[in-house]
């Protein structure tokens, strides 16, 4: 039997539905929730991905401001339009579009976001407090990859706890925290890269495999336990220029369940990044209203 589809766009649907009624609950009390994006250059990808994104945030009620920079503008410059952001109360969430020109620091630029802005989850803290369990506590966010990954794994059951999780890549927006998420639901996590040795062998171990290298037919058929979850995050480009991930096409015929490309992962990324601005206006109402 083909494996079950982990159907990303039709659960970020939902979920931006309900997005949406938050967002008008909020904008009641005064508080629309806003989110700055800052897209550097003129990259194509980037130009689609921020229209997207921009496109889901008037779709769900979200205020956005977009600032075009040049692909020459200086660090300080950049920064610069980061801590106007980061000082205006009217910003919940600060978005700054990858990759940057090589001039830029990533690093430095993401590290300026504010944390209690930083609705991407890449600030040092948002790291810090996945790592020790602090989120809930309102201390950063959850990345919004690896955190669609875990909603779709939850919308169809698939068992997490005491189960064998595999993750392939360990990028610090994906891998690592991917990780971490599935650690603390009680999964035994192996985290694989490209010195990983004998692959093949160890994602057949896997109850749930995640695959995060963008590379393509990085995951057969034959490297899949039967039954298995199967999360495809890759995003690459065939010889004719069609979208694919990093997982083959014949896994389906094996796996238990598997997210496709497109229409898997990447639409969660997206709800996921409604999600923590609107989370982000919450805390910052909390903040401000005085208490009696």
């Amino acid at each position: 039997m083909p494996a079950r589809l982990l159907d990303g766009s039709a659960l970020s649907a939902a979920l931006r539905r309900a997005l949406a009624g938050d967002v008008e609950a909020l904008s009641s009390t005064g508080r629309r929730p806003g989110l700055a994006v800052v897209l550097v250059g003129d990259d194509p990808a980037s130009q689609v991905y921020v229209r997207n994104k921009v496109r889901a945030c008037a779709d769900a009620g979200i205020r956005s401001e977009l600032r075009r920079l040049p692909d020459d503008v200086t660090e300080a410059g950049l920064l610069d339009v980061i801590e106007r952001f980061n000082a205006d109360d009217g910003i919940d969430g600060i978005l700054v579009q990858m990759p940057l020109p090589p001039h830029l620091s990533p690093a430095r630029v993401l590290e300026t976001i504010g944390v209690d802005k930083d609705v991407d989850g890449f600030h040092l803290s948002s790291a810090g407090a996945l790592l020790h369990g602090r989120i809930e506590d309102g201390i950063g966010f959850l990345p919004c990859t690896p955190y669609g990954v875990m909603r779709l794994l939850d919308s169809a059951a698939v068992p997490i706890a005491g189960r064998h999780a595999v993750v392939i890549g360990r990028s610090n927006t994906v891998g690592k925290p991917m990780a971490l998420m599935l650690l603390a639901r009680d999964a035994t996590v192996t985290l694989c890269h490209s010195r990983t040795r004998d692959l093949p062998e160890i994602v057949r171990t896997g109850d749930i495999v995640v695959s995060a290298v963008g590379r393509a037919a990085t995951v057969t058929a034959d490297m899949i336990k039967p039954g298995a979850a199967v999360v495809d995050v890759g995003i690459n480009r065939d010889a004719a220029g069609k979208l694919v991930g990093d997982v083959d096409a014949t896994v389906r015929e094996v796996a238990g369940w598997l997210s496709p490309v497109p229409g898997g992962v990447g639409p969660m990324t997206i709800a996921m990044l409604l999600e923590n601005t609107v989370l982000a206006a919450r805390r910052r109402q909390a903040h401000t209203t005085p208490t009696t």
